[in-house]
């Protein structure tokens, strides 16, 4: 295919004209080949016309022109236009090339009717460079550090700097240097790289630490644009300077019992760079501390080392301790520093004296007691050590929490005893008790030591093992029960338990047979038939502990005939126990208890009775005691002490049983001198109900007095005669005895009852 184009320019632009393109084939082709279009950046004259295309197939009016892509229709929107009619290309903005270096358009040529007239073709526009932008530095300040004493042409660094021109330009072309003069015969700069090394000058970080720098990069190969930076350089330090303690002793002062705690500072000089590695100190024990018990750390900041304990000190063993210390850099010495003599110091250490906390040897202290150990059990005597062999100090014992515990110590011996009964086992954790006793001594100040008291409570053998509630029915012949027992007790004391049928009721026992099942159970089966009902068989459980227990209980079993699904077919008469028989011991018990409460119930209801009774003799005036049961008839002269007729009381009282209830056949006798001539006497009295009824009462009695024909009449008087001497009974009267008052013993009168306390508390004083 061959092709060929006709570019034709003006005055103002180039006129790109479009032909037609022939092959070999004799066909025709129309297409546009348009070269590359340059404009310079920064270009002012806006609008700038760039080139006006042209289609062979252009008829006046004919045709319509139009571009495409970044810069038209895409971004940046807007620097380039054309003509539609004509097909000029215009700038219509100032190009950067640092930001687009070129465009590449799309030309288009229509008829009016919008159909194509040639396939788009490509419209490349490439912008020119101007030196319109300075080098920069990557880094305003640029920071290096280099060994003192390093050797000449040592790198440094490298200040590196950007030019944003065309590179393949002399605008991009860049020169590097150090303006200070002074410092170019310490350090030098490759004018090409940017590199810096040192110079012929050995550094040294004693006299310069710092070195600030003025770098310059220009463009244009140094003639152009200029920028400047800087550029700081640390000269590191190097050891080549020993440390050294500011004096040769050092005495300090260490308490006693403590540890951790610092005791004093070691200063030390050394004139490398303050803070790094070879200026830090590091001290070192040589001589007087074989247990390890004091160490030395740096301090940071000051470079000094502080001495502090790592063990406690005892001032009774070793008052003065003396220790040889040196020094040296953390970092070895550089084999160019000065020989030197390593730094040694000598530190005196004074032990002072403190009150030192007792202490128990054996702690935690394990013990054991048996579960339900009477009070007052001794379980041991703790106590504790006072390392203060050089003070007289006394030791008090006393419990952490006592109040609840079961245990006490003595405060002054130490002595631990059960201060009541010790509780079950299953009381504590796994069987273990533990408390905590304190030992203070009288100090200046106390000190305390703690004690852990573990007390192992051992399970006895204390409870019998019983039957477990359940169904006590049996259906023969094909049937068996399963008998299941517990125990209170923990193992070892508990199962396996051992069933077997006591041999009280031989004839019972003897049809039926017990068999083991397992641990805890027992399978009863009779031996034969046996009759149908209640049957109760005496039961033995005995349990495997050491020694064993053993309960003896009475087993309810109803027995009757077995269904066709093995189950009773009607329930026995008799009542089935849901729980397991009572032993005869048992029985016996709840027996008694029937009987005491039966005795106590007689015994509240005669003593209610006997309150009555006295009740009512006070209401009669009388006393609750009588001490003459009969009154004396002395209405005869002379009579004396042998005149023994007398009235029976009861007969006053009790007037109900000299006359019994009145009958129309039985009329009792009148008397001849009752004034109101009364025929019957009045049936029995009714006991006052209150206070207030005693007038009444006393009244009635009176009445029924009178009406009496067995006792004195009611106007009788009674003569009470001169007796003679020598009666054979003492006088009765106090008046002969006020004399001998004084030897008299009334305490007696206390034990006659309540109503002569009062009696026995005058006479007694």
């Amino acid at each position: 295919m061959g092709s060929w184009l006709d570019i034709s320019c003006s005055a103002e632009a180039p006129v790109l004209h479009l032909r037609r393109q022939t092959s070999g084939t004799g066909r025709v082709k129309r297409a546009w080949v348009i070269p590359p279009i340059s404009v310079s950046e920064n270009h002012k004259r806006i609008p700038h016309l760039l080139v006006q295309i042209r289609s062979d197939k252009q008829h006046p009016g004919g045709v319509l022109y139009s571009i495409r892509g970044p810069g038209v229709d895409e971004e940046p929107r807007g620097v380039f236009s054309i003509d539609k009619l004509t097909g000029k290309v215009y700038l219509n903005t100032m190009l950067d090339r640092e930001k687009n270096d070129h465009f590449r358009l799309k030309a288009f040529a229509l008829d009016l009717g919008g159909e194509t007239l040639e396939d788009p073709t490509d419209l490349e526009i490439v912008v020119m460079d101007q030196n319109d932008n300075r080098p920069l530095f990557r880094q305003d300040v640029f920071s290096a550090h280099v060994a003192e004493g390093a050797a000449p042409g040592t790198f440094v660094m490298k200040a590196e700097a950007t030019d944003a021109d065309d590179p393949e330009t002399d605008n991009a072309a860049l020169r590097y240097a150090i303006l200070e003069p002074a410092l170019r015969g310490v350090f030098a700069m490759d004018e090409l790289s940017g590199e810096i090394h040192t110079a012929h000058v050995q550094l040294d970080r004693e006299v310069a630490g710092v070195y600030n720098l003025t770098l310059q990069v220009a463009d244009m190969s140094g003639e152009g644009l200029t920028t400047t930076a800087r550029a700081v350089i640390y000269v590191e330090d190097i050891n080549d300077h020993p440390p050294e303690f500011s004096a040769k002793e050092f005495l300090l002062e260490a308490p006693e019992n403590k540890a951790g705690v610092p005791i004093g500072r070691l200063p030390a000089r050394d004139k490398d760079l303050p803070g790094s590695p070879n200026w830090l100190a590091k001290f070192t024990i040589l001589e007087g501390d074989p247990e390890g018990a004091f160490a030395i750390q740096t301090d940071p900041r000051t470079n000094e080392g502080i001495v502090s304990l790592t063990k406690a000190l005892d001032h009774e063993q070793k008052e003065h301790v003396e220790l040889l210390v040196s020094v040296q850099n953390q970092n070895p010495l550089e084999l160019s520093a000065p020989k030197a003599a390593r730094a040694l110091a000598t530190v005196r250490v004074h032990v002072l004296d403190a009150n030192e906390a007792p202490f128990f040897l054996e702690n935690p202290w394990r013990g054991r007691v048996d579960e339900g150990a009477p009070a007052g059990t001794r379980i041991t005597v703790y106590r504790a050590s006072d390392p203060d062999s050089r003070q007289a100090q006394e030791l008090r014992y006393s419990q952490v929490s006592g109040k609840d515990s079961w245990l006490q110590v003595d405060p002054e011996s130490g002595l631990v005893l059960t201060r009541h009964s010790v509780p079950p086992r299953a009381a504590f954790p796994e069987g273990w008790f533990s408390t905590q006793i304190l030992a203070c001594d009288n100090g200046n100040p106390p000190l305390t030591a703690t004690g852990t008291l573990s007390v192992e409570v051992l399970e006895v053998n204390d409870h019998a093992p019983q039957l477990l509630l359940g169904p006590r029915e049996l259906c023969q012949p094909r049937g068996s029960l399963v008998l299941s027992a517990t125990d209170q007790d923990l193992d070892p004391h508990a199962g396996p338990f051992h069933f077997r049928l006591g041999t009280r009721v031989a004839p019972l026992t003897h049809n039926w047979s017990l068999s083991p099942f397992n641990a805890t159970h027992a399978l009863l089966q009779p031996q034969g038939e046996v009759a149908e009902g209640l049957h109760i068989l005496p039961l033995l459980l005995t349990d495997s502990g050491q020694p064993p227990r053993e309960r003896e209980q009475l087993l309810n079993i109803s027995v009757c005939p077995c269904s066709k699904e093995g189950t009773c077919q009607a329930r026995a008469a008799a009542v089935v126990g849901t729980v397991a028989g009572l032993s005869f011991g048992a029985l016996v018990v709840i027996l008694s208890s029937a009987a005491l409460l039966l005795l106590l119930a007689l015994l509240v209801a005669a003593l209610e009775h006997s309150r009555r009774r006295a009740f009512r003799k006070s209401l009669l005036g009388g006393s609750q005691e009588d001490f003459r049961d009969n009154i004396l008839n002395y209405n005869e002269q002379g009579g004396g002490e042998e005149d023994q007729d007398a009235y029976d009381l009861n007969q006053l009282r009790h007037p109900d049983r000299l006359y019994p209830p009145p009958s129309p056949r039985f009329k009792p006798p009148l008397r001849k001198d009752h004034p109101y001539g009364l025929s019957l006497p009045p049936p029995p009295r009714r006991l006052p109900s209150g206070p207030s009824d005693i007038e009444d009462f006393i009244n009635e009695g009176l009445e029924a007095a009178d009406a009496d024909p067995g006792v004195p009449p009611y106007d009788t008087a009674l003569i009470y005669d001169y007796e003679g001497d020598g009666s054979a009974g003492g006088s009765l009267s106090s008046i002969l005895s006020s004399s001998e008052d004084d030897d008299q013993d009334y305490d007696y009168l206390s034990e006659w009852g309540p109503r002569f306390r009062r009696l026995a508390e005058l006479y007694g004083q």
